[in-house]
């Protein structure tokens, strides 16, 4: 990367899509003050696109923003550590599913905000402190987001390193992210992919998404029918294949068949009658990724009170899917299972070939004397 004596040029990537300017300046560049990148927007010198840009702008994937020299102030003292509460404290432990060298895996509950905003206080952001050791100079970092109402697996970077290092695995589409959702009906087809361009709604201020075939970004769902209910309702599995805002409550929304308790996309047709949890059914189920240490990460988060409940209460068995990726899609073999195949298929061909070499000697066993040149008796 350049200096802070150099101008330096970022191009915005998928996870950062729909992130206001100023947040995208302090989870990648959060040495750069909010005063900073105020004067700097306010004077013309941070550029999207070309274009001068103010802190509340909200970005889009494959943007280009222009940092102007300077900012950086390397010779301050690290962050100290905020002293979060007992409550907080027990909340963030509560949360812990996995603890590695390079990352954390949590189990955001929904209806907690991966980041804080406007009038938004408690949040996964906020509670990162609790997950630091003595020695530690960096805060853990976020590395994707779940929304507000969302439950799941979320990774959180333990170092900078790992934090780009994870960055590239979700934006190189190479990360495995397996979501499980309740949908209201049955679709026709039990396994597919929804590919429907999304974009801002208009009048919405940036928070709601569309389906829009004429300016839309690429959005791409791979989804699976696990269980149904009559027509009722159905346990899908789904995969996004790309990363945009809300896709996957969308593409199911855009299906006819929206995620049961989501409202903003479904309306009061999202809402099952009876003792039905209203709140929304979407759980990232299973996260596979590569790791810096090594190998994979692969994590599983159990559903949430309001889901499980819901499961039980229809007659859904969990059992009956371990969210592992689609069936069409398989995980690449590793190169020891490569060998291991290549050996199989290296014995299979030497036995198949055992019958014609014996038929060929005119006994079971091998042949007695050397058989009459051909052409003679």
């Amino acid at each position: 990367m350049k200096t802070s004596d150099e101008v330096r040029n970022f191009t915005v990537e998928a996870d950062d899509d729909g992130i206001r300017l100023d947040r995208w300046f302090k989870r990648h560049l959060p040495q750069i003050g909010f005063g900073t990148v105020s004067k700097w927007a306010r004077t013309g010198q941070i550029r999207v696109d070309g274009s001068r840009a103010k802190p509340d702008d909200r970005l889009q994937e494959g943007q280009q923003i222009r940092v102007p020299p300077g900012g950086d102030a390397p010779h301050k003292k690290p962050k100290e550590k905020r002293e979060l509460t007992k409550a907080e404290l027990e909340q963030a432990e509560a949360m812990l599913v996995k603890k590695t060298k390079s990352a954390l895996v949590i189990n955001k509950p929904p209806g907690l905000a991966t980041q804080g905003g406007t009038n938004t206080f408690n949040h996964v952001d906020g509670l990162l402190d609790a997950y630091m050791e003595d020695g530690d100079e960096q805060r853990p970092r976020l590395v994707h987001r779940l929304d507000k109402d969302t439950s799941g697996i979320l990774l959180v970077a333990r170092t900078p390193g790992s934090a780009a290092y994870f960055s590239k695995r979700f934006s190189g589409r190479s990360a495995k992210k397996i979501y499980w959702a309740l949908v209201v009906g049955v679709p026709d087809i039990k396994q597919g992919v929804i590919e429907a361009p999304l974009a801002k709604q208009p009048g919405s201020g940036g928070e709601k998404m569309h389906v829009d075939h004429e300016g839309g970004q690429p959005a791409k769902t791979k989804y699976r029918v696990v269980e149904t209910a009559g027509k009722k309702v159905a346990w899908l599995e789904l995969q996004p294949m790309t990363g945009r805002t809300h896709q996957l409550r969308v593409h199911c929304a855009a299906m006819g068949h929206p995620i049961v308790g989501d409202g903003k996309y479904g309306g009061k047709d999202a809402f099952l009658t009876g003792s039905v949890s209203r709140k929304m059914h979407l759980h990232a189920r299973r996260l596979i990724i590569d790791s810096p240490d090594g190998g994979k990460l692969d994590v599983t988060a159990d559903l949430p009170e309001h889901f499980a409940a819901s499961m039980e209460q229809i007659g859904f068995n969990e059992n009956a899917s371990d969210a592992t990726p689609m069936r069409d899609d398989p995980p690449p073999a590793t190169r020891e299972e490569k060998k291991q195949k290549a050996r199989q298929h290296a014995k299979a061909y030497r036995k198949s070939q055992r019958g014609p070499r014996r038929a060929r000697g005119g006994t079971g066993g091998k042949p007695k004397g050397r058989p009459a040149p051909k052409g003679k008796k």
